[in-house]
């Protein structure tokens, strides 16, 4: 009788992500240098427009240095895990993490990017949280860049649109890989390396204002190119500091589908599903693959390479694939007779009539993330990891001081069904680290009310707040969901 996985691994991953500069705060302390992120301030919902606020431009980093500009930062201040992760690894370790995804702060380590010695400092603020995670047996998941370029090196080479970054990214990552080679097994190189095409500021530290001769697709593509190629040195470099280390790339993955069985509309799905695979495409087979030639050719872009970067790519490919899910996309050839959705910086798709849509515009689908681990899976054949899923929403505290969050908890509950049962289909599954355990500065809005947490945090999108924490009605389910290896939903 032929027999199947049937439920989670033992040894799966359970536990939460999150990103330095969303939760850590202590922009200016302990030497820390400014980054990319700490320019991006917040615009109230009424006044963006849209469901996301991201970039800035060269000019107004420059007033904004100078004082000239009196706008407030939340990603500077986060939610001050800097002096209180003792306090907030314990609630994770209460809830049973098995592991917990955090990023590292390149200018925490070097402030400028390019400095000759990392600070001590930095050091020492992450040899003590990966000390508190040892303490409770919690595995490091560490994000070596999450939306962290060092300013520094935007305003001095325009971020990862030079190759300058790359020997100078591969000088951090050796200094981490050292450091932690006894401490840190999996190591991702770029948090959702896609996002360079939507924001080449968010995703490489590059000012397309700067390069008013070209196309924001072909400095994107030039960037990334530069990425893919660090991602493959600092690989190799790894696994000869540590032959058990793991490296794993990351991709924001949704699938597109088509709205209707109309051939034309079957085919632009498929062109944004390769469009985002591209990227994964590169890091595990090591080539870029060959529908890319006609969409670069009829594009006019034209990706500058040295001798011997091909061969770089080729020779060390990634050891898992990781990907963040938290929503899919419907997209038709005549876009113009649907209803259009924003979702989290999506402006193409269209409303999918069958599925529901967060206080975001994010369309709730998850059979897409048994849809999207199956086709992954087939198309690569590595393990994969879920390193972020969750759900964004308007969290209300009681009188009593309690949450009852039950949307978010059947959101999560909903999505690992799914996930358990792509594991019975054959899906090689590291593990599920649900996006922001605890309330967090969004990415996407710089705001607070946006909340993901299963522990709650006082603090509102203005900054003010106690910043004291509160366990949410999904601490709990969350507790018995790893207890249980994911039997009890």
């Amino acid at each position: 009788m032929t027999t199947y996985q049937t439920d989670f691994p033992t040894n799966f991953l359970w536990g939460g992500a999150t990103a330095a500069n969303q939760v850590e705060g202590a922009y200016n302390v302990g030497g820390k240098g400014l980054t990319t992120a700490d320019m991006v301030p917040f615009i109230p919902k009424e006044k963006r427009g849209l469901n996301f606020a991201i970039d800035v431009n060269s000019d107004y980093i420059e007033k904004a240095l100078n004082g000239e500009v009196d706008d407030r930062y939340p990603k500077r201040d986060g939610v001050d895990f800097y002096h209180r992760y003792e306090e907030d690894i314990a609630l994770f370790a209460e809830m049973g993490f098995k592991a917990f995804r955090l990023s590292i702060n390149w200018a925490r380590i070097f402030p400028n990017g390019d400095d000759t010695a990392p600070s001590l400092e930095g050091l020492e603020f992450y040899d003590r949280v990966f000390n508190e995670l040892e303490k409770y047996g919690i595995e490091p998941i560490v994000t070596l860049s999450h939306y962290e370029t060092p300013l520094a090196l935007t305003r001095k080479y325009n971020g990862w649109y030079s190759r300058e970054l790359i020997p100078l990214f591969v000088k951090y990552a050796e200094t981490l890989f050292k450091r932690y080679r006894n401490q840190v097994t999996y190591w991702i190189t770029f948090n959702e390396i896609n996002m360079m095409g939507h924001s080449p500021y968010t995703g490489g530290g590059v000012l397309v204002d700067k390069l008013p001769n070209q196309t924001k697709e072909q400095i994107a593509y030039q960037a990334l190119h530069h990425q893919f190629v660090a991602s493959a040195l600092v690989t190799k470099l790894a696994h000869e500091i540590n032959p058990d280390a793991k490296v794993g790339c990351m991709l924001a993955r949704g699938q597109t589908y088509p709205v209707t069985n109309n051939p034309e509309d079957v085919l632009l799905a498929q062109h944004y599903n390769d469009l985002n695979l591209f990227h994964t495409d590169v890091h595990v087979h090591g080539e870029y693959p060959s529908f890319m030639n006609r969409y670069f050719a009829e594009n006019n872009i034209v990706i500058q390479k040295e001798i011997g970067d091909d061969e770089i790519l080729k020779q060390y490919p990634v050891d898992y694939v990781s990907l963040s899910y938290y929503m899919s996309k419907s997209v038709a050839s005549n876009s113009e007779d649907y209803e259009q959705v924003s979702g989290n910086l999506t402006t193409y798709a269209v409303k999918n009539k069958y599925l529901d849509t967060s206080d975001w515009g994010w369309q709730i689908d998850p059979k897409g993330l048994r849809i999207t681990l199956r086709d992954m899976y087939n198309r690569y054949r590595k393990p994969l990891f879920v390193v972020e899923n969750g759900l964004g929403a308007y969290d209300k505290v009681e009188e009593d001081g309690s949450i009852h969050d039950m949307y978010r908890i059947d959101y999560l509950k909903k999505h690992i069904e799914q996930m358990k049962e792509a594991v019975k289909e054959g899906v090689d599954l590291i593990g599920y680290t649900a996006w922001g355990p605890i309330d967090l500065i969004s990415m996407s809005t710089s705001e607070m009310s946006k909340r993901y947490g299963f522990i709650y945090v006082d603090q509102d999108d203005e900054g003010n707040g106690t910043l004291k924490r509160f366990k949410k009605d999904s601490f709990e389910w969350y507790k018995q969901v790893i207890a249980t290896n994911g039997e009890e939903l």
